[in-house]
């Protein structure tokens, strides 16, 4: 089979409002290195991805250009966009960008541990279902809440998975599902599957990222991130 075309998309917008520093999140140092880095480097690398579309925090697009792709020779990054307000109106900015035929993959840019297996895994999963996302099987029991703070019930944790990116799709598809969206007013939606599942009532298919793919969020994720960053260098 000819292999597709392939774009990913990374958002790299966030603020470090939980991390508590000034600096944002994506350009935090570990290695010596910016997490925003780790997650290009595997898109740059991999044979799978024919190019990188960098969904920025407006007024960082030079920056990004200058400290991150030229310094370390990101040749697949084409274009660097700015984001919006919400991650959706980031990602939508982001696919407006993306050739209309192939596939897509949506990848947070501080998750720095998404590797050329989790890449491959996620294309062969989306030549079969055309719409995935990767995660992996909950370790822990999980509690759903009621609104005054009780447990209202505990799903079987064979089932639950806890989802991370990169989601993955047929470009077309996504673009149809986010175009939808984006006539709503203050949609309610946490992540692209999500958007797919509401807009199109089309199903996702779950394959395996890793349970090292965290996402940098607080400081003990950074913590966290630099012993996985000393077990693979």
């Amino acid at each position: 089979m000819e292999k597709k075309y392939c774009t990913a998309v990374v958002l790299a917008g966030g603020s470090g409002k939980r991390m508590g520093t000034k600096v944002h999140k994506q350009y935090l140092l570990m290695g010596g290195r910016p997490v925003l880095y780790y997650s290009l480097k595997a898109f740059e690398d991999s044979e799978l991805i024919d190019e990188v579309i960098l969904v920025t925090g407006s007024g960082e697009e030079e920056h990004c250009r200058k400290e991150i792709i030229d310094r370390y020779g990101m040749s697949k990054v084409k274009k660097i966009v700015s984001g919006g307000a919400e991650r959706y109106d980031s990602v939508w900015n982001g696919l407006q960008e993306a050739k209309a035929d192939g596939f897509v993959f949506i990848h947070d840019g501080a998750r720095p541990f998404v590797d050329e297996k989790i890449i491959r895994r996620g294309y062969e999963c989306v030549s079969a279902d055309r719409a995935c996302v990767a995660g992996m099987p909950a370790k822990d029991t999980v509690k759903i809440a009621d609104e005054n703070g009780f447990v209202a019930d505990t799903p079987d944790r064979s089932r639950v998975w806890i989802v991370q990116t990169p989601q993955v799709f047929e470009t077309a598809l996504v673009k149809e599902a986010y175009r939808l969206l984006m006539e709503k007013e203050h949609p309610a939606v946490t992540d692209d599957a999500m958007v797919v599942e509401q807009m199109l009532d089309f199903p996702i298919r779950l394959f395996y990222g890793s349970y090292e793919n965290i996402k940098i969020t607080t400081p003990e994720d950074l913590g966290t991130a630099e012993g996985f960053l000393k077990n693979r260098y």
